[in-house]
């Protein structure tokens, strides 16, 4: 057996605020210089100048004041890649043409890989193309919580459980931030529906805010500092993101130390003077001065005190020297290795969902139908704000060609931008399945079922990827379903089908990488993380999604995904944390450093994973808390480590997890603090949330 411990430290005693902390990557004799021109500044400004350095010079421009050498910066689109805008094509709403940059794969492809090394190095190579175009934060990640899969940005989100959101989120942060650039967490709170998300009123209840909808964030300030976070659009239990001063100074600030600013969406303002006291720094985008006056006449008035003002211009200098201080004259910038970054985290995002008889890995020496419209113009990321122009576009059917040439044939099968059922495109799909030893059937969702600015209806694909399946089916037993979608989908059709594999969006390389999986290159090593209901009306939330026009109410508290099918007892499509691999795991000797512990102690479990295969994998560890005692409502059971551990035939190792205070908390509304009840509670390791290897008890005592 191989020794290697992994060690994954939990969330920390989080109840407690922290010391603010400088960015790892600035020197201290660089932030003393920051300080002093800050201090000058503030001694030569005029009340019109500090106005405007709280809004926009522009759509994706701060505000500059030449007189006093403060410059501008820019500020640009992410998150799975650059969308920085070409300024010669520039418009109002900022969704035309943008620079060439690479696509990796979305959110939800990054979370199923698991691997925080290397959504990290995803990070690094987005700083070095943000260095490389002189863009000083990158707007991104997305980190709300998946609280219906019917959203239609769930795409740009990582998962429906707030441990993975906030170690995903962390990563991604650390990485972009060690380049010098900065980021800006979004959206914070409670955006979890696109209809309505401008007006939306979310009301939330404080347990449900404080253990699924906020971990995310606070995990990701306290660990990685974010430059900045973006506050959304709608209201949050009465009151408008942009000027909740509970959500943006008490937490935010205060209970969490974040250092940075925050700065609204793009039209997230509602009145600027309440924004500012309220701990808002910067409207974005630029208003042409409109509201620069109305901050003004408010100081003028005695409505906003210049104290308060002078904090958000403090803020918002910081922000622009901490930028321009790192900016790199030289930067580097390999976009050929960022394209293979997006290749690898496209294959290692990829979930086999399904694998009867082992139909996959294919041979190379099949004889392959590849069928659907996708394979030809796959889509590859999601629709909205965060649309990238890849720097390459990798088409499956060219790939295919290149590993099974003549073994190859193909037929498109629907046409994809509609959802009507062309009977000559099935007949041709038909004539490609008869001659075919495996049909591989690429389907999923179009822009036109899921994207930003509006939701679901439903979880159903279009109706002509459908009848695709059930057609080709009903000639070839042989058949094996690639989804490319944001989100999940129900699978009527799954009885017929012998193999499934989940791509979901997997950016610029994913049409290439696929095959890697497809034929074995790559042994499929993704995991669900969130879960694929069987009907959408299992889902908790469904009965209050998206409500509405005014309001909406966050009914089901703290039950948000597997929290509720767990609890509920309710039967899903595929659970969270599900994926098959090409070999198989074993589990063994659970060890709990003790069996009584205070909650002021450090719980070490550890246990040995091995490889029983023939060839060799990686396999995500997860940990998972039982409350065996509670008196209160809890969920049947929470996420509380994980780890991706690689594994040749026959090896072993060792996988260390660290439980602290946090990980058997629930919060205590009354005492407005974290608390762990004392009795006893059940760690469980498995390989998914359904497939529990290892458990164990152990006593906490407060």
């Amino acid at each position: 057996m191989t020794e290697v411990i992994i060690t994954l430290p939990m969330e920390g005693r989080m109840e407690k605020p922290i010391e603010k902390t400088l960015d790892k990557n600035v020197d201290k004799a660089v932030d003393n210089a920051v300080d002093s021109r800050i201090t000058k500044i503030m001694t030569k400004i005029t009340l019109h100048e500090k106005a405007s350095l709280c809004s926009g010079k522009s759509f994706w421009f701060l505000q500059d004041i030449e007189r006093l050498g403060v410059p501008s910066i820019m500020v640009a689109d992410g998150p799975h890649g650059l969308r920085k805008q070409d300024l010669s094509e520039a418009d109002q709403v900022g969704l035309k043409k943008s620079i060439p940059a690479t696509c990796f794969p979305t959110a939800v492809t990054m979370a199923s890989t698991w691997d925080e090394s290397l959504i990290k190095e995803v990070g690094v190579a987005l700083g070095e193309e943000c260095q490389k175009e002189d863009v000083s934060v990158l707007l991104g990640p997305g980190s709300n919580i998946k609280r219906s899969p019917l959203c239609g940005r769930n795409f740009e989100y990582f998962s429906e459980d707030p441990y993975v959101s906030g170690k995903m989120a962390t990563a991604w942060i650390e990485g972009v931030q060690s380049q010098g650039v900065g980021v800006s967490m979004k959206h914070f709170a409670a955006n979890n529906q696109e209809e309505n998300r401008m007006i939306i009123d979310a009301f939330v209840d404080e347990r449900a805010l404080r253990e699924i909808y906020l971990p995310a964030f606070e995990m990701a300030v306290k660990k990685a500092q974010p430059w900045t976070v973006m506050c959304s659009y709608n209201k949050l239990n009465g009151t408008y993101a942009s000027e909740n001063s509970y959500l943006l100074t008490d937490i935010l600030k205060e209970q969490w130390g974040h250092t940075g600013l925050v700065m609204t969406d793009w039209g997230a303002n509602n009145h600027r003077p309440d924004g500012v006291r309220a701990g808002l720094e910067i409207e974005m985008p630029g208003n042409g001065g409109i509201n620069d006056r109305v901050v003004v006449e408010a100081v003028k008035s005695g409505e906003l005190l210049e104290a308060d003002l002078d904090k958000a211009v403090i803020k918002v200098l910081e922000l622009i020297f901490k930028a321009t201080d790192q900016k790199k004259l030289e930067p580097i910038c390999d976009m050929d290795k960022h394209h293979e970054l997006a290749h690898k985290v496209a294959a290692e995002g990829t979930v086999l969902l399904k694998n009867e008889g082992g139909i996959l890995p294919l041979n190379t020496n099949q004889k392959i139908g590849l069928i659907g419209g996708f394979a030809e113009a796959i889509r590859y990321q999601g629709a909205g704000s965060s649309m990238i122009n890849p720097t390459k576009i990798e088409r499956p059917i060219t790939r295919g060609q290149s590993i099974f040439g003549d073994n190859l044939s193909y037929a498109k099968g629907y046409d994809v931008d509609t959802d009507k059922v062309d009977e000559s495109l099935m007949l041709e799909a038909e004539s490609v399945a008869r001659e075919a030893e495996v049909v591989v059937v690429m389907v999923g969702l179009t822009d036109d079922f899921e994207s930003e600015g509006f939701d679901r209806k439903h979880l159903n694909m279009p109706d002509n990827h459908i009848a695709l399946i059930e057609r080709v089916s009903a000639i070839n037993e042989h058949v094996v379903v690639l989804l490319c979608n944001g989100s999940p989908i129900e699978m009527p059709w799954i009885d017929s089908v012998k193999g499934v594999l989940e791509m979901y969006l997997g950016g610029q390389a994913g049409g290439a990488a696929i095959w890697d999986v497809l034929t074995g290159v790559v042994n499929p090593s993704g995991k669900l993380a969130e879960t694929f209901p069987s009907n959408i009306n299992d889902c908790s939330a469904t009965t209050n999604f998206p409500m509405g026009p005014h309001y909406v109410n966050y009914k089901e508290s703290i039950y948000v995904g597997y929290r509720y099918y767990e609890t509920a007892g309710v039967d899903v499509l595929f659970p969270f944390g599900y994926g098959l691999s090409y070999t198989t795991f074993a589990y063994s000797d659970i060890e709990l450093d003790r069996t009584v512990m205070n909650d002021d102690e450090i719980l070490t479990v550890t246990c040995k994973i091995k490889n029983t295969g023939s060839v060799f994998g990686k396999e995500v560890v997860q940990l998972y808390v039982k409350d065996v005692e509670t008196s209160i409502f809890r969920s049947a059971l929470e996420l509380k480590g994980f780890a991706k551990v690689a594994l040749e035939p026959d090896e072993e190792k060792v996988v260390t997890f660290n439980l602290d205070k946090r990980s058997f908390a629930y919060y205590n509304v009354s005492l407005k603090d974290w608390v762990v009840e004392t009795g006893e509670f059940q760690i469980m390791i498995g390989a998914s949330i359904k497939d529990i290897r290892l458990s164990e008890g152990v006593t906490v005592n407060t």
